[in-house]
């Protein structure tokens, strides 16, 4: 079937306006760390920061928080993570097992606490929700140009991934009101989106015979979304890591408490429940996407598994999540150590997409550039 240039020039159109809007969000999110009102009790930031620092010296090797939240962060978040555990604010600790991944309803309507964080706020979100609206309209008006799913080589793959990502942030933010973290997770989509444009760049055309089939749908499309939400996860994993090491300097007498940026994010505590709960959820789809993988190779080639370097390394990618998992369900292995496994298994996801679809000979090759 002839590809439509027409509907592929107006599905890069909406791209190139979804990476614009996104843009202006993080500059919106970036202001409000600049320019926003204080949060909670802004003058009681050093105490609660102190507070922090002290809790830390008592969590030993487990790299878990337990301390109350930076005087500078959003109350919603606070009470959004908190509440969403079931437990009073601050209470849980490294030790409280499932009751920290439990997920009641919070009390506090989340537009509401939207309203009310500031005008900052309230643009960053309505920027991002327009920058979703326009990449999904692309990344829809490309399948249309295209007949067929919008994911078929890596230009197109990327630009599914950051679209995936974007929507599970939005829900993401608004549910926990987590926007303190919009200027990195956005801000990362913006990055990748403009890496996708200005260097994989493939215009609209048919697949190679190897890829026209049904299983594009499904098999691939398991492997977007979850690389998507395992993308939000690895961004808050590296928040995590930062206020992690700033609160141990604090606690060591390295630095000052009450840092501007880091008392505006969520505490380690809750950047841990929210990198945990993502993957959870990203998780199934990953394990999903590979047992499709492995079916579609016995009706393309013959057999389930053949040890080709796309495949291995996505066994690879498979087997470093389910250890964060693991760790994260063992009291010794959270906080740090966990968010060190779960970075090395999104790594470990960007080689294979990154350099072993593209550089090294397999039977995926033709699911590199272009």
């Amino acid at each position: 079937m002839a590809v439509n240039l027409a509907l592929g020039h107006a599905s890069n159109d909406f791209l190139i306006a979804a990476l614009v809007i996104y843009s202006l969000a993080v500059v919106a999110f970036a202001g409000d760390f600049a320019f926003g009102r204080p949060r909670r009790a802004g003058a009681a930031g050093g105490v609660q920061a102190r507070q922090r620092a002290a809790a830390l010296a008592t969590i030993g090797a487990s790299g878990v928080a337990t301390a109350a939240p930076a005087g500078g962060q959003d109350a919603g978040v606070q009470d959004a993570i908190d509440q969403d555990a079931g437990q009073p604010e601050g209470a849980a600790g490294a030790g409280d097992g499932g009751r920290a991944d439990s997920m009641p309803e919070p009390a506090v309507p989340a537009f509401r606490a939207i309203r009310l964080a500031g005008p900052w706020v309230r643009a960053g979100v309505a920027l991002s929700s327009a920058g979703v609206t326009a990449h999904l309209v692309a990344v829809i008006l490309r399948g249309f140009a295209v007949h067929r799913a919008p994911w078929g080589n890596m230009y197109e793959f990327v630009t599914a991934l950051t679209c995936v990502a974007a929507m599970f942030f939005l829900f993401v933010m608004i549910r926990y009101r987590a926007w303190a973290l919009g200027v990195f997770v956005v801000g990362a989509v913006v990055v990748a989106l403009g890496l996708a444009e200005t260097l994989i760049y493939t215009a609209a055309g048919n697949l190679v015979p190897a890829l026209q089939s049904y299983w594009l749908s499904i098999h691939v499309t398991a492997m977007t979304l979850a690389t998507g939400i395992f993308f939000v996860a690895a961004v808050l994993g590296a928040v995590y890591l930062i206020v992690d090491s700033y609160d141990r300097r604090v606690a060591a007498g390295r630095a000052e408490p009450g840092h501007g940026i880091v008392r505006r994010l969520p505490t380690t505590e809750q950047l841990d429940r929210l990198t945990y709960r993502t993957i959870v959820f990203g998780f199934p789809v990953w394990t999903f996407g590979v047992i499709a993988g492995a079916i579609w190779a016995d009706q393309a080639w013959g057999r389930y598994w053949g040890w080709d370097p796309v495949e291995t390394w996505a066994f690879i990618t498979w087997v470093l999540y389910a250890a964060f998992l693991h760790a994260r369900a063992t009291a010794g292995w959270r906080g740090r150590r966990a968010h060190y496994i779960q970075l090395l298994g999104f790594a470990s996801l960007m080689f294979n997409i990154l350099v072993v679809q593209v550089f090294v000979t397999g039977l995926h090759s033709y699911a590199g550039v272009g």
